[in-house]
């Protein structure tokens, strides 16, 4: 079957169920049965994970890839406002709604209002810190320009070498996971 009858819906995945039902992508989500690995991850959050099933087409990338997101997203030098603030700014600036979603949930957990939310998706930074600014600006640049060279001074006014470090992890990362949702057609969980 050809990818084209798999996006037309035609493909029909294990029980006669279409690979695009109930969600935007053609790519077939692997069940947590068929993944002891995922299993636990669902088990730990308590809900299916459209990223992590997807990811688990590749069962040693998804190993590997939640222990590198939680050595970056985790406790580190740079708070946890910031890291948020700047994965908010980089999935805007991709227009990923499932990380939107995802960092929208982690976000509010970090501090952040739906006004300042609301300020990062249009752009209007002048109501956050002088070092939250820095971040969201050289997040922003770095995703439309990939180099920053406008706003990476500004950062040392602000932050050390291994926050600096930090914040473009957070910021790589963001883009990284923008583009396989986004790349995949993934859609926030209902």
């Amino acid at each position: 079957m050809s990818l084209g009858e798999r996006l037309r819906g035609r493909g029909r995945g294990r029980g006669g169920r279409s690979y695009t039902e109930g969600m935007a992508t053609a790519i077939k989500l692997v069940e947590p049965a068929g993944n002891e690995f995922l299993a636990e991850l669902e088990k730990k959050s308590n809900r299916a994970n459209h990223f992590f099933r997807t990811m688990a087409n590749r069962p040693d990338v998804l190993k590997n890839f939640v222990p590198f997101y939680g050595a970056i997203m985790g406790p580190g030098p740079v708070e946890r406002r910031i890291k948020e603030l700047v994965y908010l700014t980089v999935s805007y600036a991709n227009e990923c709604a499932y990380c939107t979603a995802a960092h929208t949930a982690s976000g509010r957990k970090a501090g952040i209002t739906e006004e300042e939310m609301i300020a990062l998706r249009t752009e209007q930074d002048h109501g956050f810190t002088a070092p939250e600014r820095a971040a969201i600006q050289y997040a922003r640049e770095l995703t439309q320009t990939a180099d920053a060279d406008d706003t990476r001074d500004t950062l040392y006014e602000h932050f050390n070498d291994e926050q600096i470090v930090e914040i473009t992890l957070v910021a790589a990362l963001a883009n990284f996971t923008n583009r396989f949702n986004n790349g995949l057609s993934l859609q926030p969980e209902p």
